[in-house]
């Protein structure tokens, strides 16, 4: 995996399963925003509204730190014109802190994608860096998607989702990133 200090449209991502020998989830706890990450997600929003990327919709709504977006799937691919939701959270310190990016439910049936939304993905958590937006997470997820040949859940989805219940943070998991060939 490579980063960069500079913005970029070509994003780097590695894939994962997560196994949860050593899983600790915890509450998602919302802060205000700090003004940094005020000013960034203004930013962003308005950048969003003028060169949206293509295949996403973000839904108005008078919340800035969290987003509902619409995506739908890349023409062919397995996921083709398939919509789904994500939910983003941004943290108090955003853009120094990655968001929490979750797909509401129904999640979509992929190797890295759980059935409670939370998604194995290296650039929302270990490999997230400040030059990364919301358009690059979103590009980045469908990415992910469209690299799929085939609908299943994650061989841990079961023990996964049971460990993590009651609406709490992926970013509280330990994900081992192995997998990139989906």
């Amino acid at each position: 995996m490579t980063s960069s200090s500079a913005p970029s449209k070509k994003v780097s991502l590695s894939l994962a399963h997560c196994y949860s020998l050593t899983l600790t989830c915890l509450f998602f706890s919302v802060q205000a925003l700090s003004k940094i990450a005020s000013n960034r997600l203004q930013k962003e929003l308005k950048e969003w509204q003028v060169n949206p990327p293509v295949g996403f919709k973000q839904k108005p709504t008078d919340n800035l730190q969290r987003w509902i977006i619409e995506v739908v799937g890349a023409p062919g691919t397995v996921y083709a014109n398939e919509t789904y939701k994500l939910q983003v959270d941004f943290p108090e310190h955003y853009p120094m802190e990655a968001p929490q990016v979750i797909f509401l439910h129904p999640a979509p049936l992929h190797p890295h994608v759980y059935s409670n939304g939370h998604i194995c993905l290296d650039i929302l958590y270990d490999s997230w860096s400040p030059a990364m937006t919301v358009s690059s997470v979103c590009i980045s997820i469908l990415s992910m998607l469209s690299s799929s040949t085939v609908k299943q859940r994650p061989a841990d989805n079961d023990r996964y989702v049971k460990n993590c219940k009651n609406g709490r943070s992926p970013k509280e998991t330990r994900w081992w990133f192995h997998d990139d060939k989906v």
